[in-house]
This record gives structure tokens, C-alpha cells and sequence, in this order.
């Protein structure tokens, strides 16, 4: 006489402990908010996601990198700007005492002020920095490395302001000759921040359309992942309710078959 279906039992035991398991992998997607919580779930999948997140964490970080090149062109634009209106300052006085209705004390009245504002250019040129280097005092290339991969990087340039660069490092207004040749002289140093202003404002442009290009590539980049590893929350939720119930069915099951064996052993007793 056969009691119990050892067979079946089994088979009700293994397909609720599969079911179990599914259940478990539901709920890892649901409540990480990722359905490639595990190679085994999509091999190619998680190797091409992980490749575009490199891209996108490169990205990220060339945007940082971008945004401080442009705090070091307006930094240098500030810079550029001070000096430009010094410059017209001195330009001022040099016309002021290229005539000879002023005095000699009127001469050295402007002349001071010429010295003080020739030493506010070069202090400008000497202590403007960005990040502790010095941006007015010095031309030397900077690159910037604007992409995810090696070798994508943009140059700009630092510039130098000095009263020495700018040819005015000996100025004097104690004659009228003097303040004509000064007036010359600003003039050419005016001329010399005006090419360094255009070529300022080139380079921020370039930078600023740049980071919104590699802003929109990221952005391109993170949809493309989101439809690797972000899990169908609605379908996943059908899924969690469908195991539920094929599980609810398995216990009853499960257990209908043990009290049924139960039931027969106590016509023995």
C-alpha cells in the first residue's frame, strides 16, 4: 500500500524553493533599483554597462575640469580688465603733461600717481593666481583634458601683464617729450591687452560650448545605461505578485499533501 508520493512531494519542494529564488531576485531589482544585480543576470549587458559608466564618470569629470578652465579665462578676463583700465589712467596723465601750460610740480604731482599705477599692474601680474598659480605673470600653454578618453584636451593660454612685457617699465612725464613717448607706449601696451582680451573671450567660448557638447554627450550616455540596468519597475511588480501568488500555491499544496499522509496514519492507530 503506497502512503505517500515521495515523487511528488519532491517536485511541489523544488519548484517552491525555485520560486523562492525568484522571489528573492525580484526583490534585489525592486529595491535596488537595478536589474544587473549580478553577471549571471546579463554578461554582455554588464560588460557594456560598465564601459558606459567609465565614459560617463570620465565625462563628469572633464566638466569639472572644463568649468575650472573657464574660472581661470574669467579670473584672466578680471585681470586683463583692471590693467586695460589703469592703462587709460596713465594714458590720461601722459596727455595731461604733454603740454606746457602745466608746472613742473604738476609733472611730479602725475608722475607719483604714474608710479603707483604702474606698481598696481605689476602687482596685478605677480600675485593674480588660480589654484596657486600665477596667471598674469607668465605665458605658458595650459591644457585642459575636456573628454571621458586619453588624449582629448583643448590649450589655452596664460599671459603676461608685467609693466616690463608691456614696454612700460621705464615711464617718466618729467618732460613734455616724455609724456608724448608715454603716450605712444600705452597706446601699444593698449593694444597688447586688447589681443589678450580676444583671445580670452575665444577660448571661453570654446571651453563653455565644449562643456555643454560633453554635458549632452553624459546625458546621452546615462539614457543609454539607464535602459541596460534600470529594471521595469511595473513589470517587475507583475512579476513579484505573480511569484506571490504561484508560491502561496506551492505551501498549500505542500501542506494539503502532509495533512493527507497524516490523515491516512491515523486510520492506523
Amino acid at each position: 500500500m503506497q502512503i505517500q508520493n515521495q515523487a511528488w512531494i519532491a517536485f511541489s519542494t523544488n519548484r517552491y524553493q525555485k520560486n523562492d529564488n525568484a522571489i528573492t531576485r525580484t526583490l534585489e531589482k525592486l529595491s535596488g533599483g537595478d536589474k544587473l544585480t549580478r553577471a549571471a543576470n546579463n554578461a554582455s549587458g554588464l560588460s557594456i554597462s560598465e564601459t558606459l559608466r567609465g565614459q560617463i564618470r570620465g565625462l563628469g569629470k572633464a566638466q569639472q575640469n572644463m568649468q575650472d578652465g573657464i574660472s581661470v579665462l574669467e579670473s584672466t578676463d578680471a585681470g586683463l580688465q583692471h590693467v586695460s583700465s589703469v592703462l587709460q589712467r596713465i594714458r590720461e596723465l601722459a596727455v595731461q603733461t604733454s603740454t606746457d601750460t602745466v608746472t613742473d610740480d604738476d609733472r611730479a604731482a602725475a608722475q607719483k600717481e604714474l608710479d603707483q599705477l604702474l606698481s598696481s599692474i605689476d602687482d596685478t601680474s605677480e600675485k593674480m593666481e588660480f589654484n596657486t598659480q600665477n596667471i598674469l605673470g607668465d605665458v605658458r600653454p595650459l591644457y585642459i583634458h575636456v573628454g571621458a578618453n586619453a588624449g582629448q584636451t583643448l590649450r589655452i593660454d596664460t599671459v603676461n601683464v608685467s609693466t616690463a612685457s608691456l614696454g612700460l617699465e621705464i615711464a617718466k612725464l618729467s618732460t613734455r617729450d616724455q609724456a608724448k613717448d608715454l603716450i605712444a607706449k600705452v597706446d601699444n601696451a593698449l593694444s597688447t591687452i586688447s589681443n589678450h582680451l580676444a583671445n580670452t573671450g575665444s577660448d571661453y567660448e570654446a571651453l563653455s560650448h565644449h562643456k555643454d557638447n560633453v554635458s549632452n554627450m553624459e546625458l546621452s550616455l546615462q539614457k543609454t545605461e539607464s535602459l541596460i540596468r534600470d529594471p521595469d519597475m511595473a513589470f517587475e511588480m507583475m512579476e513579484f505578485v505573480k511569484q506571490g501568488i504561484r508560491q502561496k500555491g506551492d505551501e498549500l499544496l505542500i501542506k494539503q499533501t502532509n495533512q493527507n499522509v497524516s490523515n491516512v496514519l491515523k486510520l492506523f492507530r
